[in-house]
């Protein structure tokens, strides 16, 4: 039976952390450079940077500036805690080094294409849900091509919630029974799908953002796989789906 597919974007279907912890690894050492000498870790910036950034999502939302404004808090925090003068000149640098992660080179996962193609070759409706700002995902997107694969059925919300994907799926009037989401994110993803009654595929990753982590403390209703690479997902789908014909049929 031909099947609602929904995917992530960022580290389901294209790199995204990889090239936010580049950019964190350079403003670490600027931080270095200007607090090191006063007993300021590493450990120290990378914890108040995570501790501001998750913050600042769960007010903002995925808005593009909340992440170079992290660093800037980041570095007002040091700045008070060990006397020393605010620069106007380091903020500017550390507002363009936050900045500098939206102009990186989108990069796809291993086979994306590969298992795009699989599962809309077998009949299934393919659908692209993300979260972010509006401008630099349809940038990824365009880059990637993925219109090839989605269409019109793509969907950028800055808050991506249970809420945003209810919306979504009522909107769109979606069998439940017969819809899929498949992402990374157990709070973003797996969750939401979880709490609106749909299968859900969690594609779990070896170094996960944070604010991605979370307990899975919802009762599915619907099928909840965990795969970790792309080419899985079709034959899992399909190895489900067979698993309920023969019960019915049984």
């Amino acid at each position: 039976m031909s099947q609602k597919i929904m995917f992530d974007l960022d580290d389901t279907l294209v790199y995204c952390n990889k090239y936010f912890n580049f950019i964190l690894d350079r403003f670490a050492d600027e931080m270095m450079d200007r607090f090191g000498t006063a007993g300021i870790s590493r450990a120290d910036i990378a914890a108040k940077q995570t501790e501001i950034d998750i913050a600042g999502v769960q007010i903002l939302g995925f808005k593009s500036e909340h992440f170079p404004q992290s660093f800037i808090d980041t570095y007002r925090y040091f700045q008070q805690l060990t006397g020393r003068a605010p620069s106007p000149l380091d903020e500017e640098k550390l507002w363009k080094l936050g900045n500098s992660v939206y102009e990186l080179q989108v990069e796809p996962y291993p086979m994306m294409e590969e298992t795009l193609e699989s599962l809309a070759g077998n009949g299934h409706e393919l659908h692209l849900y993300t979260g972010g700002d509006v401008l630099i995902q349809y940038k990824k997107i365009e880059s990637m091509r993925l219109e090839r694969y989605f269409g019109d059925r793509i969907y950028v919300r800055q808050h991506k919630n249970t809420e945003a994907l209810e919306q979504i799926l009522t909107a769109g009037a979606f069998d439940r029974a017969n819809t899929w989401m498949i992402g990374n994110s157990v709070r973003t993803d797996v969750l939401p799908a979880v709490r609106c009654g749909i299968n859900a595929v969690y594609m779990k990753q070896e170094a996960e953002w944070t604010y991605n982590v979370l307990p899975i403390d919802a009762e599915p209703s619907a099928a909840l796989l965990t795969l970790t690479a792309l080419p899985q997902v079709p034959p899992a789908i399909h190895d489900y789906l067979h698993g309920i014909a023969m019960k019915e049929s049984g």
